[in-house]
């Protein structure tokens, strides 16, 4: 397969070389997994095509590790191939706390990230490039102010929430569940698991990207 070109990327360095090295890998997902990432393709395109805004919330459980790797993850990969009007947010079916254990897999991976205010729920400022302002990031309920709650996609980044929110009102709902590096929190293959997820989520939402045609 030919590797993608990215449209447009003034990405910070360490993200830059990241995203790029990321670009190389979409021959390890498996045509099953092409498959499902396709209806988040479809959904974009349509939005696109109809000139319209591409609002997308990531809903996982307590939006504290997946939802908000898949939102940063998302609004890179929008940015990158430059496709317009997109605008990511995250969301849980009960509000936690961004996973410390997830922040540093983005800052691993480049992003620039900002802590502010204190336990048990802090905002984290998380900047990909100079030219936007950072994504404001911290646990909170799927429909809560601030997320859109009419015609917006519901990306399901759990099958926990997938299975317990059988209804979103005002949006269509798109299953796209990731695993849970929760599960090894507390051991020695943590970070490692950690950095895996981070990698699968951005070499997958790249690749959905990469597939909507901006041109038509």
């Amino acid at each position: 397969m030919m590797q993608p070109t990215l449209l447009h990327s003034k990405l910070l360095t360490q993200l830059t070389a990241y995203v790029a090295s990321a670009l190389k890998e979409f021959d390890q997902i498996p045509a099953a997994r092409k498959e499902e990432l396709w209806a988040l393709t479809r959904y974009v395109q349509q939005k696109v095509a109809a000139s319209q805004s591409v609002q997308l919330t990531f809903i996982c459980t307590h939006n504290s590790r997946r939802s908000h790797l898949s939102q940063l993850w998302a609004q890179v990969a929008a940015y990158c191939f430059q496709v317009p009007g997109v605008q990511t947010y995250s969301g849980g079916t009960e509000a936690t706390a961004f996973n410390p254990r997830a922040v540093r897999a983005i800052e691993e991976a480049g992003f620039k990230v900002e802590k502010t205010g204190e336990e048990p729920n802090p905002v984290y400022l998380v900047q990909y490039t100079e030219e936007q302002p950072p994504v404001s990031a911290f646990s909170k309920i799927y429909d809560e102010g601030g997320n859109p709650t009419t015609d917006f996609g519901a990306v399901m980044t759990c099958t926990h929430a997938d299975e317990n929110c059988p209804f979103i009102p005002g949006a269509v709902r798109i299953s796209l569940p990731f695993e849970d590096p929760k599960a090894f929190d507390g051991t020695p293959e943590e970070a490692v698991k950690y950095a895996e997820r981070c990698r699968q989520i951005a070499r997958e939402l790249l690749y959905a990207f990469s597939q909507v045609n901006t041109s038509a």
